[in-house]
């Protein structure tokens, strides 16, 4: 008891470190969504994200139901094989990606249909098809790289293999984020616009910062618009799909993308974000492994089914808190992005504009804001835009 009660301590110090931040506290003023929507746009929103939550529930309960199935046929399956353990584990993981991905398959069409009839997709089904292979194929690369660590060491140490194996899965997760800045390297270029350039010197020294800015050419899959920060350390940059300088957005609100995006940098977002990994990671594994010990541990081949259902049951109970924690770090951006462009009219005007690009719902019910939205939502964005315009005004 007393360990537990120390480790306790050490998390809870660990998470309020964390989840402290630089916004002050402020009280947003309470603004009606018709003041920057019409009517007609906010039923257009609600109609648009209404199908896609439907077909996200769909495919949820379609996975789950898929692995329900599986797991009755593993065990038999991984004994069938005629390989050892491990080697049973990884056919049985590689058929399990398989079904998930047919599985998935029809909602993904489903989910790309409803865009390309919103207009928001681009491009051919070909093109579809073909251009995520790459990054699926790591994917998979990567969980039969997990399985074999997984079943190694629960084959060995059963009741407590998630003490080495959590380390070695979060050194794989922080070195994925060092090196991604590589991976896009495919498909990005450097800014050609002089305004363009000369803004992000602005914004660095506003900042205190110094990350390099690229351009990614997505414009031939979607009209959508986007923006992130990659990498740590030496490899942090700020990526910038093109979508976003075709146009439609005016100078101010481009900076004001940058400006967030620097402002993750500069609050060591993606540091934190591994820390937050690091807190969840050690309780999550526990639970894995007493689950799925009462079904004869994860030195079963037979049992990675049961233990992929128990991740996803897992991910959906965590996935409030974990919004929780990232809505409150792109609030922080977004207050760090209005001190550096001091610009809130850009914006406000930025944020209205998502709901026609992106058709996002400015204010979605509290369940959908609870499970689906890891970014506060348009009203509450432009809510603070304007509560530091009025500070700053007197």
């Amino acid at each position: 008891m007393a360990t537990i009660t120390a480790v306790a301590l050490v998390w809870l110090v660990a998470a309020a470190l964390l989840w402290r931040t630089s916004v002050p506290g402020i009280d947003l003023p309470k603004l009606d969504q018709h003041q920057f929507f019409s009517g007609s746009l906010l039923a257009r929103t609600a109609r648009y994200e209404r199908f896609v939550l439907i077909d996200f529930i769909l495919s949820l309960l379609a996975t789950i139901a898929a692995l329900l199935v599986f797991m009755r046929r593993a065990p038999r399956l991984a004994r069938n094989t005629g390989l050892g353990p491990i080697g049973a584990g990884l056919i049985v993981g590689m058929i399990l990606l398989v079904l998930l991905w047919a599985v998935g398959l029809p909602f993904a069409i489903a989910l790309r249909w409803w865009e390309q009839r919103h207009d928001l997709a681009q491009g051919s089904w070909i093109d579809w098809l073909v251009e995520p292979w790459a990054q699926l194929l790591g994917g998979v690369a990567g969980t039969m790289f997990l399985i074999a660590v997984v079943m190694a060491f629960a084959r060995r140490y059963p009741r407590h293999w998630w003490l080495p194996v959590t380390p070695i899965f979060l050194t794989v997760a922080a070195v994925f984020v060092l090196v991604q800045p590589y991976l896009l390297a495919g498909g990005i270029d450097r800014p050609r616009s002089a305004q363009l350039r000369q803004d992000v010197r602005t914004l660095e020294r506003a900042e205190g910062i110094d990350a390099p800015v690229d351009v990614e050419k997505v414009s031939n899959l979607t009209k959508e618009v986007n923006a992130f920060a990659v990498g740590l350390g030496p490899t942090e940059r700020v990526v910038i799909w093109d979508t976003l300088l075709d146009g439609r957005f005016s100078e101010g609100e481009v900076r004001v993308v940058l400006a967030h995006e620097f402002g993750h940098i500069a609050h060591r977002h993606l540091w934190k974000g591994l820390g937050w990994t690091l807190l969840f990671a050690f309780p999550l594994t526990y639970a894995l492994a007493w689950i799925t010990r009462r079904r004869g541990g994860l030195g079963d081949p037979g049992v990675l089914p049961y233990a992929f259902l128990v991740l996803v049951l897992l991910n959906l109970v965590l996935t409030p808190v974990t919004n929780v924690v990232s809505r409150r770090y792109e609030g922080e951006a977004d207050w760090s992005a209005l001190r550096a462009a001091r610009d809130p009219v850009s914006q406000e005007t930025l944020f209205e504009k998502f709901a026609k690009t992106s058709l996002e719902q400015p204010n979605p019910p509290s369940w959908a804001y609870l499970f689906f939205e890891d970014h506060p939502t348009l009203m509450q964005r432009i809510a603070m835009a304007e509560a530091w315009r009025r500070s700053n005004s007197r």
